[in-house]
């Protein structure tokens, strides 16, 4: 399923279905890493998730949502 309402911000409910997909995803999914490309095609976002902190970045300066 996908949605089509890429202009759109996400309201509070889908913010929280997010993460609670996001939590799964990282549970399930994710053996050491993950990359994509999401967003518009013109102007891309890079996601990396991975099972250690990048290099040089202590892992206090994650926060937990």
């Amino acid at each position: 399923m996908r949605n089509e309402r890429h202009d759109e911000a996400l309201s509070k409910a889908e913010s929280e279905l997010f993460l609670q997909y996001l939590h799964r995803f990282a549970n399930h999914n994710v053996d050491l890493f993950a990359n994509m490309q999401v967003g518009d095609p013109e102007s891309p976002v890079y996601v990396s998730f991975s099972r250690e902190p990048w290099e040089g970045v202590a892992p206090e300066a994650y926060h937990r949502p």
